[in-house]
């Protein structure tokens, strides 16, 4: 059984992303994507920084997401324009709910960048944990379109400011499989000096 929420244990130890592709109806209402935030918000900040910012795309929005996307995606692969782009409409379209999470750090703390984007990014693991902890299944996606400098400003980032990724939260609608996982061995190790 993926995403085993009887504990915390139970869950890390079967915490499974889906696919957005195959996600169904329904996602969380809107009560349960604020306490979904809400609860990813309870991350590591050093500094009480808050150097993240989380974008809510509506599902009435999704035709103006696969617009952008293909704007961008012409702009950035001259030539592009009058071929098939459909993969753009689906990955704008999939899933019930799409929330994108933007890193922003602030650049002059004492904070080190670095270590900001690392709050971002735990925001970003909280966020699928609490997902899962309502009964949903999660994914973190990137891919060209995190990247794309128009597409981050859509979205209002500025200088500095990067898309840590689109989060698709729905109703597994294909079963979850496992996917290979690292050996503990091979990714841990004694210090030794």
């Amino acid at each position: 059984m993926f995403n085993d929420i009887s504990s915390l244990r139970s869950h890390l130890a079967t915490r499974r992303s889906g696919k957005a592709r195959d996600m169904i109806a329904p996602g969380p209402d809107a009560d349960t994507l604020r306490d979904i935030v809400a609860l990813a918000l309870r991350t590591p900040d050093h500094g009480k920084l808050a150097p993240w910012r989380i974008v809510t795309v509506a599902g009435d929005q999704r035709g103006r997401l696969a617009d952008l996307l293909k704007r961008a995606w012409i702009a950035e692969h001259p030539g592009a324009e009058g071929l098939d782009l459909s993969a753009l409409d689906q990955f704008a379209h999939q899933a019930p709910t799409l929330l994108l999470l933007l890193s922003t750090p602030v650049q002059d703390s004492k904070i080190p960048v670095w270590e900001q984007q690392m709050s971002a990014g735990a925001v970003g693991m909280n966020l699928l944990h609490a997902a899962h902890a309502h009964g949903f299944v999660g994914s973190w996606l990137t891919g060209w379109a995190a990247y794309n400098r128009d597409v981050a400003a859509a979205f209002g980032a500025r200088d500095g400011d990067t898309i840590v990724g689109f989060f698709f939260f729905g109703t597994p609608g294909a079963e979850l499989s496992e996917r290979p996982r690292p050996d503990y061995d091979d990714v841990v190790g004694d210090w030794d000096i």
